[in-house]
């Protein structure tokens, strides 16, 4: 078998998708990674924490020294066990630790020890993250784009999935953008988001996309921000408004917050709890902008919900969401969307409902 050498080919590593073994501490790991990383540490956030010390009063050879002290064989074969593991299962990726450094090259030592070749990356998870944040920079400066408006639950979401070189923002923050956009499944971390949609870019640069499309947004998406260069960049973009018709508006918002949610909190809770826990949720967001919607309305629409939850657990049925669905609609969400839409500005290149929007689009992309 060929050996596989150490890489500093970043653009290679994230366009193709490439496995990454992250041997860094949990904790580093959690605070940032990127997507097909998997963390098998070398030190555990204990071990680390005591290296790091030794290594600032003593130096490098006096924590090198109680690193292996630490690994003990016991320790190492355990390490061993699960790196083969990894490796077998993705003999085309790389390894790294913070910075291309000593935890990585331990590793891969080994590794070889144990009679396997697996490749580093030099700079480590520092110069990688840095790569992704001078090329998100910089592409969000150079790559045209057209931001696609709409009212909530106008299907703007739909759209982007549609289109091939389209950017979905509320996917990589998972999160819907709304007052009540939270997801079962926790948001990224803000570092793990702006890795995602750096490499979401990078992807479509390098397929030389003549403009990208995304979704129009504020410039938080949950607890995520929009980087500033791509912020910057978003604002300036020429739009396309997606006009949808307020029946078409209930039943699209309807699948979103409730009908595809269901299944989710079943599996999540079980039968018996994920009724108690949606409720939970519609009206704990609902409380949270009890302010804006003033008391009188507050307390109509927590009426209307309450009963169509109560609804949908004794028949099943979520028919009776409509109605509180409909008053959000027309008097928290298209006030609001229509005071934002004055503010933006800017240039308005196309308004259709959707197959219009879509055909549009393609239309554009291909230069027609």
């Amino acid at each position: 078998m060929t050996k596989r050498l150490d890489t500093d080919d970043y653009r290679t590593l994230f366009l193709n998708d490439l496995p990454l073994l992250d041997v860094r501490a949990p904790v580093e790991f959690v605070k940032g990674a990127f997507p097909c990383s998997t963390n098998i540490p070398l030190l555990d956030d204990d071990q680390r924490t005591k290296i790091g010390t030794r290594y600032k009063e003593q130096g490098q050879d006096a924590a090198i020294e109680l690193g292996w002290q630490l690994a003990t064989p016991e320790i190492q074969q355990q390490r061993i066990k699960a790196w083969s593991a990894y490796i077998n299962q993705h003999p085309n990726g790389y390894l790294y630790c913070f910075r291309g450094g000593l935890r990585s090259r331990l590793s891969q030592q080994l590794i070889r020890e144990s009679g396997l070749n697996y490749p580093l990356i030099k700079g480590g998870y520092k110069a990688m993250r840095r790569f992704l944040i001078d090329e998100l920079d910089a592409i969000s400066r150079s790559q045209p784009m057209i931001a696609i408006s709409g009212r909530t639950g106008s299907g703007k979401t739909l759209a982007i999935k549609q289109l091939q070189q389209a950017v979905d923002l509320e996917g990589l923050a998972n999160h819907r953008g709304s007052a009540f956009g939270r997801q079962l499944q926790e948001q990224p971390s803000q570092i793990n988001f702006e890795n995602a949609l750096s490499i979401a870019l990078i992807k479509l640069q390098a397929a030389q996309s003549k403009v990208v499309f995304v979704e129009d947004e504020g410039p938080l998406i949950g607890r995520v921000s929009l980087p500033q260069a791509f912020l910057e960049a978003f604002k300036r973009a020429p739009r396309i408004l997606l006009e949808t018709p307020m029946d078409k508006r209930i039943n699209i918002t309807l699948a979103d917050y409730v009908t595809e949610a269901i299944p989710a909190y079943r599996n999540a809770y079980g039968e018996a709890e994920s009724i108690p826990k949606f409720r939970e949720h519609v009206l704990g967001n609902l409380a949270r902008i009890r302010k804006r919607l003033g008391g009188d309305r507050h307390s109509h629409l927590h009426g209307l919900f309450s009963s169509a939850i109560d609804e949908l657990d004794h028949s099943g049925s979520t028919d009776a969401f409509r109605p509180g669905i409909e008053m959000l609609l027309k008097e928290y969400y298209d006030p609001m969307y229509d005071y934002q839409q004055a503010k933006r500005g800017g240039q308005v290149l196309f308004k259709g409902e959707h197959d219009e929007l879509i055909a549009w689009a393609q239309r554009y992309q291909s230069g027609i």
